[in-house]
């Protein structure tokens, strides 16, 4: 039996190793935490140069006081707007690559699009070229359909906008609507 209890006396002295090296993990997260704050960064870098290119787009239509009886109403959320037919070109002058809440008041001088935290602006009527259902814009992809996108001219550039109404059957009387006036609005200039 001594061998025995020889075995067990050297097993209770022997000490395990330290579990845990503090000096070493607190590096690794300070690293971990420098990497991520650096990728922001450069994430934001590349938010103020693509608004530093996008710098010729004039300044946003204001708000109307004044701008008649609406025709149509929607609230939902803004996602953003982009360069018309290329649906991942953001566009962030002007803070149109903000997404927000949004209220959409659709009248015969337009669309004012109010968004809370963000720049509201207006569309004007004759600035309007188009509104259709679709699937997805800039970041955000949704059911077929699923986004109101309004395409109109600024600055001599078109643009896609999209919204997303609380209730998503609101979507085809705003299509419906904002195609009638467009096409109105053309006979007329005829």
């Amino acid at each position: 039996m001594t061998p025995l209890i020889a075995i067990a006396a050297e097993a209770a002295e022997k000490k395990s190793a330290e579990v845990t090296d503090w000096a070493g993990r607190i590096g690794w997260v300070a690293g971990l935490l420098l990497f991520i704050a650096f990728v922001y960064w450069l994430m934001r870098q590349g938010w103020k140069w693509r608004g530093s290119l996008q710098s010729d787009l004039p300044a946003l239509p204001a708000v109307l006081e004044t701008a008649g009886e609406a025709e149509l109403t929607l609230g939902g959320r803004y996602h953003g707007s982009t360069t018309a037919g290329q649906w991942l070109d953001r566009i962030v002058a002007h803070g149109l690559g903000v997404r927000s809440r949004v209220e959409l008041t659709l009248t015969d001088a337009g669309i004012t699009v109010v968004r809370p935290g963000a720049n509201d602006f207006h569309i004007p009527a004759d600035a309007l070229r188009e509104a259709r259902l679709d699937k997805g814009i800039a970041g955000k992809v949704l059911a077929e359909g699923g986004l109101l996108i309004v395409t109109w001219e600024h600055g001599g550039t078109l643009l896609d906008s999209g919204f997303r109404s609380d209730r998503a059957a609101e979507h085809t009387a705003w299509v419906q609507t904002v195609n009638s006036m467009i096409s109105a609005t053309e006979g007329i200039a005829r």
